[in-house]
């Protein structure tokens, strides 16, 4: 089988794809992992831009549920807890990362787009907070940063699709750009990171974020997961939104 993430290396800059285009990139362990991985070894290897992006139709439709039945609840905690994270690791990578979206961005894949420094819709893209219907708290600081904390609350409890116009207005994604366009915005913004040197990109990074990166409130987030997730029954919860999301789907349809 290929490689859950799909490296390339273009100069000093480190295309990560996720690469189960059969499901939709859905976050296995197999792609957090490796995207763990990459990230770690990035800052050693010179890299000054990460660049992801998702193999096939869509980006990222979230968390890996595959397997659900097998699963226990500890199971279901642990994979959580690598998803945050990951999700930290992007957040305070020392170098700027992009998101690069086609297609579906949900759940975690949602919350992987809104820990990129850069953010872009290539062609179309929706996306989707999920992970409050069956009771976890993951990736709510990171939105709230980007859209504000009151529309961060309505479009988590809201549970809707924002398309990518959408998207744009609230600011969870920076611009909508063609596929012709994708490498000139790589190239500019792999050049504003060479501009400095290693140490002083890093510093400026954590500095122009509002919480300048916090490990306090990264350890805070990482608490906030864990108990919503530990509670116990969380598969049920998890079984019970898929049943609930399947019952509107068919509701739908028959409206149709």
């Amino acid at each position: 089988m290929s490689d859950p993430v799909a490296a390339r290396r273009d100069g000093a800059v480190l295309h990560l794809a996720l690469n189960r285009p059969e499901s939709s990139n859905a976050l296995s362990p197999e792609i957090v992992e490796a995207l763990l991985s990459a990230i770690d070894a990035a800052a050693e290897d010179g890299v000054r831009l990460i660049v992801f992006e998702g193999m096939g139709k869509h980006f990222c439709a979230g968390f890996n549920l595959s397997d659900l039945d097998s699963l226990s609840d500890g199971d279901l905690l642990l994979r959580l807890v690598r998803i945050e994270t990951l999700l930290q690791a992007v957040y305070r990578a020392p170098m700027p990362t992009m998101a690069l979206v086609r297609g579906a961005a949900m759940g975690a894949g949602a919350d992987l787009v809104a820990a990129c420094r850069r953010r872009l819709v290539v062609g179309t893209g929706r996306f989707a907070f999920p992970g409050a219907g069956f009771g976890i708290a993951l990736g709510t600081r990171r939105l709230a940063g980007r859209v504000g904390s009151d529309r961060a609350m309505e479009i988590i409890a809201g549970g809707g699709l924002l398309d990518q116009d959408e998207a744009v207005a609230v600011g969870l994604i920076d611009a909508v750009i063609a596929e012709d366009a994708v490498d000139d915005e790589i190239g500019r913004y792999a050049a504003m990171a060479a501009r400095l040197e290693p140490g002083t990109l890093a510093t400026v990074g954590s500095l122009t974020l509002d919480d300048g990166r916090s490990e306090d409130l990264g350890a805070r987030d990482m608490a906030a997961l864990v108990a919503s997730a530990s509670r116990p029954g969380l598969k049920d919860r998890v079984v019970r939104y898929q049943e609930n999301v399947r019952s509107a789907r068919e509701q739908r349809g028959r409206r149709r």
